[in-house]
């Protein structure tokens, strides 16, 4: 049995036992004298019968459906529990636009109501006795896509006709894609498979009402047996043809010139898939799928991936594993890279709703369709890239007037992009982030304004400009209940200038260059020629991609070692401790990669250190720079500086670790008069002074202390004396002016991008209590602890990710020195209140440290 079989199968099992003991439950509720409840949902506002999506609940979690009130009216169960995680659930009925009823033994039940995703869920707990009542469920619409001329679809469903004829209108998705035939075996035709659903699915336009319309004759491939072995490809989409596809693949090339003939789309499912990355030079496919079916409404359960994700794409040294937000943000760093090689694919959301717990539509795609809704104009709507994708909030963007897909082709060599939109969202947004050439150019803080409706509206304006050809997205984060989130991404534009083309980053094409030399070596004993010689079409392809000249860059930020025992040292704090990759150690040192592979093997430098003894004291290092510490908010650490930042490992993960910068900035009534990136103007760029690079002191007994004197006389530095349960610091500012100094205050920053489990990009897993801030792990179980006495301000910036107790200092005579007392510690448990009182109990807020 293969992959994909077997997951059906264990998916059809789980449906099963799951329909059984509701079944069960229902037959034990007809043996106590219950109740009929009858009810209706509606708009609140015009009181119009609505279609919808009803889950119910007893006391005890048991879960029950409803059926139709009338013949007029039909109801669809669904219920999947997901094999790999049984908290992945999902079970309810979809209902028509006609009342319903259920059949319910007396006690309290919750009663969720949902529409898609332009109204706010309904949830209510009714106590039923034996008594019938009648009930009215209201649902209040927040957002009126089809006023605004945007409409919705979703190209990965795994639902009959028949039920979709419900569904789609029970989550108002305007158009749908069922994958009517689907083959898991290689060199079969999908005409023959066992998995294709009942009926014809003929190339015919299933209208339902004048806005919403199903395609049934659409295709996926899925690969996951060769022969007689099990051996996963991955899986491809095939949708809007005409003729049942007699195609047997691989080779992939035939199916898809045959498909795009007749006017298909072809749309890549997950890059994490082995082949995936043959797919684009060979397919030329147009679509991707940038939300894909392992994002749900109900709890995450994929967190094992088929690939590796390299450094570049899952920081901070790569992984197999990872979040819902971490395979979000691998799920778009391989398309990025993909738009960066030169492919003009565009986003398309998929469910896989009929194989997984998640809901039809629970993703989405929106095309802007601003003359009103035809299928025909749907469909070139998508592919021409007019559209944004969602899990939640309704992202508007225009480049210059456009609509995303749009290409602006410039004949000067400079092109300056004005971004305009609006975000409305159910819930307050995190942020919303500018995309350029798959980095977060700008970050825009929402301003969350409530609109009429009980939505959060956030209006933004920014500026971009481009020196070469590139491309642009805008997407954002909504924070939603139990540290979860939904999010929503835009198509790209792009933009051309004359003689400058796009090129990918060196890590970027490397990784291209070595899925496909890996792919190569997994599966060409099992492939036929022509099959093969796709794969080495597709490797070809990216060997021969240039890239980007970062030199410049390099040349900015880089510092080189200073002589040969210099250049040791940071070879090994770059490779062994903060495990860079070789490009990483090049920009730190401006070294070439042969230089540095030279270095490596003559120091014998290997790739990790040995993991120190739980007795000794924490790890701490200076920071080596070369790689940024921060995930988003970028353009707010413009070339940052090592000077003033230190790591400390996690005690839990020797390859983990915190970024300090302490101080990331210095104000005082003179101004800002530190700061240790580039973003605003100091009072010493003002004057066009250039502050000379220092380096942290390292010491026998493991700490690290740098002072530094500005040209006007004022000195600072930092001490940090780590032990074996925490780290201690202290800070301090000598006045060396005439003047005395106010205001003086630090701006402390810990960045958790490289603290794998603490590196998620929100802000419901933070604590403060002053002068504590504390970061609490995605498993609930650890926690970092910060602080810094005096103490001036708690924050945390979630697009970083990091969490700030930032010290404030007495006003400071001529000559006096004022000093702040600082805290790092790690905690593993519950009790965060108690432990923060035996932190307190330390002492540590009176205790010296420098020198």
């Amino acid at each position: 049995m293969n992959v994909v079989r077997r997951q059906v199968a264990q998916a059809h099992f789980h449906e099963r036992l799951l329909l059984t003991s509701l079944t069960v439950g229902a037959l034990l509720a007809s043996a106590v004298i219950g109740a009929q409840i009858t009810g209706t949902v509606v708009d609140e506002k015009n009181g119009e019968l609505l279609p919808a999506r009803i889950y119910i609940q007893d006391a005890d979690g048991n879960w029950h459906f409803v059926s139709p009130a009338s013949s007029e009216g039909s109801a669809v169960r669904y219920a999947k529990t997901n094999w790999v995680n049984p908290k992945s659930v999902e079970v309810h009925t979809t209902i028509s636009a006609h009342p319903f009823r259920a059949e319910l033994v007396p006690g309290k039940y919750t009663f969720t109501i949902e529409r898609g995703k332009e109204y706010r869920p309904l949830i209510t707990t009714i106590e039923v006795n034996a008594q019938n009542v009648q009930l009215r469920f209201p649902l209040s619409r927040w957002i009126n896509m089809k006023a605004l001329g945007w409409f919705s679809g979703e190209t990965h469903l795994h639902r009959t006709v028949e039920e979709l004829k419900n569904v789609m209108l029970a989550e108002d998705l305007n158009v749908g894609f069922p994958l009517s035939f689907w083959v898991t075996t290689a060199f079969s035709a999908p005409g023959r498979s066992g998995l294709n659903m009942p009926g014809e699915n003929q190339a015919k336009l299933v209208s339902l009402d004048e806005t919403h319309a199903i395609w049934p004759r659409n295709t996926e491939y899925e690969i996951n047996t060769i022969g007689s072995k099990q051996h996963t490809l991955g899986a491809l989409f095939l949708i809007n043809h005409r003729s049942v596809l007699a195609n047997e693949v691989p080779p992939w090339e035939p199916v898809a010139n045959k498909a795009k003939f007749e006017g298909a789309l072809l749309d890549m499912d997950k890059l994490d898939w082995p082949f995936a990355f043959m797919l684009p030079p060979i397919t030329g496919a147009q679509l991707y799928e940038l939300a894909n079916n392992h994002m749900w409404r109900t709890e995450y359960a994929f967190t094992n991936y088929v690939s590796f994700a390299p450094p570049y794409l899952h920081p901070p040294y790569g992984s197999r594993v990872g979040t819902e937000r971490d395979w979000t943000l691998y799920t778009f760093g391989m398309y990025y890279t993909l738009l960066n090689a030169g492919f003009r694919c565009v986003p398309s959301a998929g469910t896989a709703s009929g194989v997984h717990p998640v809901p039809a539509g629970f993703s989405r795609v929106y095309v802007h369709l601003p003359e009103g809704f035809s299928y025909e104009q749907w469909i070139a709507g998508l592919a021409a890239g007019r559209s944004f994708v969602t899990t939640g909030p309704m992202l508007f963007a225009t480049v210059n007037g456009r609509d995303p897909g749009e290409t602006f082709r410039q004949t000067d060599p400079v092109a300056t992009c004005q971004i305009t939109g609006s975000v409305v969202s159910e819930e307050p947004l995190a942020f919303i982030e500018v995309i350029r050439d798959g980095m977060p150019a700008i970050t825009i803080m929402p301003k969350n304004e409530l609109t009429p409706e009980g939505a959060r509206r956030t209006e933004f304006t920014a500026n971009i400009t481009f020196d070469r050809s590139g491309w642009l997205a805008v997407r954002c984060w909504e924070e939603r209940a139990n540290e979860r989130f939904r999010w929503a991404h835009t198509a790209p534009w792009h933009i051309e200038l004359p003689g400058k083309p796009l090129r990918p980053r060196k890590e970027e094409k490397d990784f291209l260059v070595s899925r496909m030399r890996f792919e190569i070596q997994r599966s060409s004993s099992l492939l036929p020629p022509q099959a093969k010689a796709e794969y080495e079409r597709a490797l070809a392809f990216y060997e021969k991609l240039d890239v980007q000249d970062d030199s410049q860059q390099v040349a900015k930020q880089s510092r080189p070692p200073k002589n040969e025992t210099d250049l040791r040292y940071w070879l090994e704090n770059m490779i062994c401790d903060h495990g860079f990759t070789p490009h990483e150690v090049r920009m730190a040192t401006g070294l070439s990669l042969d230089a540095i592979e030279k270095a490596q093997k003559q120091y014998d430098i290997p790739n990790k250190r040995p993991s120190p003894t739980r007795k000794q004291n924490l790890r701490v290092l200076p920071y080596p720079g070369g790689r940024h510490p921060r995930t988003g908010f970028l353009e707010g650490a413009l070339n940052p500086i090592r000077d003033t930042k230190f790591s400390v490992f996690l005690p839990w993960d020797d390859r983990s670790y915190v970024v300090v910068d302490a101080p990331e900035a210095v104000w005082s009534n003179l101004g800002l008069t530190f700061l240790a990136h580039e973003h605003i103007d100091t009072i010493w760029t003002k004057q066009g002074k250039t502050l000379e690079p220092i380096e942290w002191n390292r010491r026998p007994d493991g700490s690290l202390d740098f002072e530094r004197v500005l040209p006007n006389g004022i000195a600072f530095g930092t001490k940090v004396v780590p032990g074996p349960d925490a780290v201690r610091m202290e800070a301090w500012i000598r006045n060396g002016t005439t003047e005395t100094l106010r205001d003086l205050h630090w701006q402390v920053c810990m960045m958790l991008k490289a603290a794998a489990g603490f590196h998620e990009q929100t802000s419901q897993n933070k604590a403060m209590r002053s002068p504590y801030i504390a970061c609490k792990s995605n498993n609930g179980r650890r926690w970092i602890i910060t602080a810094w006495d005096p103490v001036g301000r708690l924050w945390q910036n979630p697009a970083v990710p990091c969490i700030h107790s930032d010290p404030k200092f007495p006003d400071c005579l001529p000559g006096q020195t004022v000093r702040a007392r600082g805290w790092i510690s790690f905690y593993e448990g519950s009790e965060l209140d108690a432990e923060l009182a035996r932190i307190e109990n330390t002492g540590w807020r009176k205790t010296t440290t420098a020198p």
